[in-house]
């Protein structure tokens, strides 16, 4: 498929010390009520300085097969033998926020694997200006739960995940939980690592995102 048949405009940044990948909707404009904005981060084997090779899975790759999605869509690329700096993923998201015409109150992150873990460490730091994250295969991360006590988190995880075990986001989840946070967990009985191509592939996650508004923006 030919890539303007994809209704869809791809800038490739590399002036920032982020390099990133950006998808905007068809519909995009730069005056009147702001865009979705959803930051997408990839796993360890997508790492480097090619953002050619982040389409090869996971939400690029949905994307360039032809789906559209109504979210300016932001896909940086960590450089090798690093894992993600949230500190230089809070830059990226002001320098976005401050490039394109954003809704503040519609930041969503999603992740798979290494990128799972970064969307955890993220929000974090920031829960305070995200609307929901959806983090997938991700690690056991440290973070405080009372700080994700408002932000919406749905969770997806192989049970037969041979490289990050089911059980990491099962205690993730958990924790969430005994600190009264708003958090599902879907897991799939059958599929090893690979727990991103069915999410990613269902129309619901971004329904579920759309659903959610972080009003104190």
């Amino acid at each position: 498929m030919q890539q303007e048949d994809l209704c869809l405009e791809t800038t490739l940044r590399l002036d920032i010390a982020t390099p990133y990948r950006t998808y905007l909707p068809s519909d995009y404009n730069e005056e009147g009520k702001g865009h979705p904005l959803l930051l997408f981060l990839h796993g360890a084997g997508e790492r480097g300085s090619d953002l050619e090779i982040m389409a090869r899975i996971g939400l690029p790759n949905y994307i360039e097969g032809g789906a559209e999605l109504p979210f300016v869509t932001i896909c940086p690329q960590c450089p090798n033998g690093e894992v993600w700096d949230v500190h230089a993923l809070i830059a990226l998201l002001d320098e976005v926020v401050g490039n394109y015409n954003i809704d503040l109150t519609r930041i969503y992150a999603t992740g798979l694997s290494m990128g799972g873990g970064g969307v955890w460490d993220l929000a974090n730091k920031i829960a305070d200006r995200l609307a929901a994250i959806i983090p997938i295969c991700g690690r056991l991360s440290l973070i405080n739960p009372h700080k994700l006590k408002d932000l919406p988190v749905w969770c997806f995880h192989g049970e037969k995940d041979s490289v990050v075990p089911v059980v990491d986001s099962e205690r993730m989840a958990m924790m969430l939980r005994n600190a009264g946070c708003d958090v599902r967990l879907t897991t799939y009985p059958d599929t090893d690592h690979d727990s991103w191509t069915e999410t990613y592939n269902n129309p619901e996650i971004y329904e579920w995102l759309l659903s959610h508004q972080n009003i104190s923006s």
